[in-house]
């Protein structure tokens, strides 16, 4: 099994990407407001109570606002959370027998005429599995109830859909390259919310915690030679670049 950090190819290498374009914007200015916050609130401490309390107070202000600005909700958070889940799952997906098993990390996927990517690929002995990263609130429970999904008290709106859009995709380009049928099972590996070990299926789509996916994956009953494996893997090759490549294109 091929494996990669963050390279052209590496799991979260896509979203690591934008989530340092989208903090490297403004970034200046944040730390001109930062500093100036800070010093302002120093200013007003020592002149108000002691003098040392005045680096105090700005030391304490400055790193709540580095703290503020790297955790608020926003689209930045969420590329770096994205980034982190993806790696996550590529270290677990790593565990998977070599012999068996061929995983491809943030692939370019043409859905219409929108270029996504998509997370992770698993061709192996046991089927081809197109897999989901989504960080999910943590410590809420996962579960399916009047044939929605929810998390904690809130409905999950597009992760089923999205999932199950993107294994159709893959099906449909594997099938014309090898010309011949080719089903992916959709899987989406949960982050942060807790998942029975056994999964959750919601219309189709495969639901597991981090920690329960080699096995879920390495469990299934074999279907696959090792050369179909070997096969398949090579038309996902050539059939999915990696998502860098669209990025950032020689």
């Amino acid at each position: 099994m091929r494996s990669s950090g963050i390279g052209v190819s590496g799991a979260g290498a896509s979203a690591l990407h934008r989530y340092r374009a989208l903090a490297a914007e403004h970034r200046w200015e944040r730390r001109a407001v930062r500093a100036a916050v800070a010093g302002g609130a120093g200013v007003v401490a020592a002149g108000v109570s002691v003098w040392w309390a005045g680096p105090l107070v700005a030391a304490l202000v400055f790193v709540g606002h580095v703290a503020y600005v790297r955790f608020r909700p926003g689209p930045v958070t969420n590329w770096r959370r994205g980034a982190l889940a993806e790696r996550s799952t590529g270290r677990r997906l790593a565990r998977l027998d070599p012999a068996g098993f061929h995983v491809l990390h943030d692939r370019a996927l043409l859905d219409g005429t929108v270029t996504t990517n998509l997370d992770h690929l698993v061709v192996g002995l046991s089927g081809i599995y197109a897999v989901a990263s989504r960080r999910l609130r943590w410590g809420a429970r996962l579960r399916t109830e009047q044939r929605r999904l929810w998390v904690g008290h809130k409905p999950v709106a597009s992760v089923t859909g999205v999932a199950a859009r993107a294994a159709d995709t893959v099906s449909a380009l594997l099938s014309e390259e090898l010309d011949q049928d080719v089903h992916v099972t959709p899987i989406v590996v949960v982050h942060g919310a807790r998942v029975a070990r056994d999964g959750v299926e919601h219309e189709g789509v495969l639901f597991y915690p981090a920690r329960a996916i080699p096995r879920a994956i390495a469990g299934e009953p074999v279907i696959y030679t090792s050369a179909q494996v070997a096969s398949i893997a090579a038309a996902a090759e050539r059939s999915l670049p990696p998502m860098m490549e669209i990025l950032l294109p020689d």
